[in-house]
């Protein structure tokens, strides 16, 4: 097959609209704009793509409170989808912090149709134990509403307890991570069978990490994601496509069919 023939999801990206939710280091140097962006895509071949909206560090002080600075990123994630059309499917942020909110503002997506929740990123929320009582409380809900939650690969045994606790919810990990840390991810893959690796982030490049991914648990539990604007989706791109190691089978599941079938596409 050849490159164009590849349907391609990124399942992991942040877009904006405002400068302060451009989280590229080097924005400045790319030409960014919320309007370049689908022919940035449209270039690249990706046809859709999923994700939450985040925010530089510094503009945290234009809120009072982590949760405010949520649901103004979730309001810019809504803005998005009506610009974008379907190309665009939104990530919402909830909050350890703020059960009651959260799961207030989950069923208001849930009643739009939106199923995905983050990416989460608690380290840039004040928060950073995956396993805590409130985001328990969050995820068991999730779960009721059949909603699948992307999160951002952080705290090991956390992580692992908030698999062991939550088995029959979809939880999707971004970023594969240097080797140690790729094991832990095939473990809790084996734990769970409703545990997905994204492979934005560190791990691709590392010679043969997808093919023995691909071994020990089939290309199904495997999705593309770029972490753009922060990354660039081509290198992502190529280190499927351009993997000898990889049959079109699996690069068809990696690209687009693992998501289609996790979003009901």
């Amino acid at each position: 097959m050849q490159y164009k023939d590849y349907e391609i999801i990124d399942f992991h990206t942040h877009p904006f609209i405002l400068e302060k939710n451009n989280i590229c280091a080097h924005a400045s140097h790319c030409g960014m704009s919320a309007e370049r962006t689908l022919a940035t895509f449209d270039g690249l071949g990706i046809t859709r793509f999923c994700g939450s909206v985040l925010s530089i560090g510094s503009a945290r002080a234009d809120y009072a409170t982590p949760w405010e600075q949520n649901l103004a990123e979730n309001r810019i994630a809504l803005a998005l989808w009506e610009t974008y059309g379907d190309r665009y499917i939104p990530g919402f942020h909830v909050h350890p912090d703020y059960v009651e909110e959260s799961i207030e503002e989950m069923h208001k997506m849930h009643g739009k149709g939106i199923r995905l929740i983050g990416e989460l990123c608690p380290y840039r929320y004040d928060w950073k134990d995956y396993s805590c009582d409130g985001l328990s409380v969050i995820l068991d809900e999730a779960e009721r509403l059949d909603m699948i939650v992307s999160f951002h690969s952080m705290g090991e045994d956390e992580m692992d307890r908030m698999v062991k606790n939550h088995p029959n919810l979809i939880l999707v990990a971004a970023h594969p991570g240097e080797y140690s840390a790729f094991m832990r991810h095939l473990d809790r893959m084996k734990m769970s069978e409703n545990y997905y690796l994204d492979l934005s982030g560190y791990g691709l490049f590392r010679h043969g990490m997808l093919r023995r991914a691909i071994d020990e648990m089939g290309a199904e539990r495997f999705l593309f994601g770029s972490d753009f604007p922060t990354c660039s989706p081509a290198m992502y791109i190529g280190g499927v496509l351009l993997d000898e190691l990889i049959t079109d089978e699996e690069k068809t599941a990696i690209l687009s069919k693992n998501a289609k079938r996790l979003l009901g596409l």
